[in-house]
């Protein structure tokens, strides 16, 4: 859009010293009791502090623990946030492995040496708020500058600028640029409201059980059993709204199974944040999206004919359109509900930012456990398959969003790495990620599933043998918790799997090997 409007500038700038021995502990997350004290961190704050000149720690910096996990062996990974003289540090955060007894075994650092000659800006915040705002392809309404120090890249003070508006469906847009606080050159962005079209029709999952709540004589769609999670109706308002009414009934039975009926729609969402929420737990021991026992929001019946679905992070809610009713029915399938949900539980953990190739597997991740809640939930109006959206799409025949076993069947989405995947779209260069997953998950033997048959040739001619949807899962999961970072590449996220192959299955074993050979295959070497 032309019509940009700047309604409000907010700028400021924390600056203060802190030493590195002052440890901020109260976003830890326990994996188990032993962890839970904070013997496991300062253990990780005294190895990394040993070992700081390996990724560039020093006096002018200090950390902040994110997360804690610890393995039944003793190991310990403790994910940090790091700061230079005070000012957070865009791409500083990094994972310390320790043993049982404290002793290093190692680091993922998103980034390695981080330090400029100056945290006095030269650029004033106002400025930077502006240079921001005329960056945006939305309407604008608040561009927030704080001072930080970028370190994708060369390091440099930056203002930090969050820019938050609407877009041309009125849906919720943001982004984050960063502007040089010395030059005034912008640096680096990227969208921060992340807006996924999915394909989703209500009708396909059939009768289903879905857990409510009584009240008043009553019942609420509010999900006891899953962190009180709700689902709302949006009314057709605002895409930006982060609040709609709550879905009621007199007498439990939601739905008629047509979109005549506003609560069908309702259902599908929220049985598919309730099969999202049982896949994480049950698989991986995760409770809810951040691992603290919170249930997310569900707006449903969003904006007007939007055909889109969209996590946010800042109400803590997914929003989904109805589509066009022409091409694509309401986006409320499973896959979407497991991908929008999955961009929070990236949020939560390794942080992936959205941009680049970073971005592009922030999006892979959604899609590739999207598909793991599809073949989880095993429900015979949408069995499992490695096609992203096939189900709301009105067309005939039908047609997805995306293919993992062959990405660029969309015309769009690359099956193999290379120097300019960086430079597409995340949607699209998400499909490296996505071919990899298949091909460790699946191999490259054809096979069928829901009546169609899938073959993935490789990038490098290879036959690859896959090891199991669920040995992949895990391998891919265990990677983004406790391997990754803000700035993992493809090249970094085959690394990071291959460390997590070693934890859960041995180097050397039959899916380390694996793992390694799904990703040759895709060009990451």
């Amino acid at each position: 859009m032309t019509n940009k409007r700047l309604i409000t500038t907010v700028a400021t700038a924390a600056i203060a010293a802190t030493a590195l021995a002052t440890i901020a502990t109260s976003g830890a997350q326990a994996a188990t009791p032993a962890a839970a004290g904070s013997n496991g961190i300062d253990r990780a704050v005294a190895a990394a502090t040993a070992h700081g000149a390996a990724f560039g720690l020093d006096r002018d910096q200090s950390l902040s623990s994110r997360s804690v996990a610890t393995d039944p062996d003793g190991t310990t990974h403790v994910r940090f946030d790091r700061t230079f003289k005070g000012l957070p540090i865009v791409g500083g955060d990094l994972v310390v492995h320790t043993d049982k007894a404290g002793g290093w075994k190692g680091v993922n650092a998103a980034s390695t040496a981080v330090r400029v000659a100056s945290t006095t800006p030269t650029v004033a915040a106002a400025t930077a708020a502006h240079t921001a705002a005329a960056t945006a392809d939305f309407t604008v309404r608040t561009s927030t500058p704080t001072l930080a120090v970028y370190a994708y890249g060369p390091a440099r003070l930056v203002w930090k600028t969050q820019v938050d508006g609407v877009g041309a469906h009125q849906e919720p847009a943001g982004k984050v640029v960063f502007v040089d606080a010395r030059t005034g050159a912008v640096v680096d962005q990227w969208a921060t409201e992340i807006n996924d079209a999915g394909t989703g029709n209500s009708l396909y999952l059939g009768t289903v059980t879905i857990q409510t709540t009584p009240s008043g004589g009553q019942w609420q769609m509010i999900d006891p059993a899953r962190g009180n999670a709700r689902t709302e109706d949006g009314n057709n308002g605002s895409t930006s709204s982060t609040t709609g009414t709550l879905f009621t009934d007199a007498d439990n039975t939601w739905g008629t199974g047509s979109n005549t009926n506003r609560q069908s729609a309702a259902v599908d969402a929220d049985f598919g944040v309730g099969a999202t929420w049982d896949f994480y737990k049950n698989t991986f021991g995760r409770n809810g999206i951040k691992n603290d026992g919170k249930g997310a929001r569900s707006l449903v019946h969003v904006g007007s004919n939007w055909v889109n679905a969209s996590w946010s992070d800042t109400c803590f809610c997914m929003r989904y359109g109805d589509g066009d009713g022409v091409s694509y029915g309401p986006l409320v399938s499973l896959d979407v509900a497991g991908h929008e949900m999955t961009h929070g539980v990236t949020s939560a953990t390794a942080g992936l930012a959205y941009r680049r190739e970073s971005g592009g597997l922030n999006e892979s991740t959604s899609d590739v456990m999207g598909t793991m809640v599809e073949f989880t939930a095993n429900t015979a109006g949408d069995p499992g398959d490695y096609l992203i959206g096939e189900r709301f799409s009105l067309k005939s025949p039908k047609k997805p969003l995306r293919w993992m076993n062959k990405p660029s069947t969309d015309g769009a989405s690359a099956d193999c790495w290379s120097k300019t995947v960086g430079s597409l779209d995340v949607h699209y260069s998400s499909g490296v990620g996505n071919h990899a997953f298949y091909l460790l998950a699946e191999g490259t033997a054809a096979k069928v599933f829901d009546g169609v048959t899938y073959t993935s040739p490789t990038c490098n001619g290879s036959s690859v043998t896959g090891i199991g949807r669920d040995a992949a899962a895990a391998i891919w999961y265990r990677a983004l918790t406790t391997y990754w970072t803000s700035s993992t590449t493809y090249a970094g996220a085959r690394a990071g799997m291959l460390s997590a192959a070693t934890d859960l299955y041995g180097a050397g074993s039959t899916q380390y090997n694996a793992t390694a050979a799904a990703w040759s295959a895709v060009n990451v070497n």
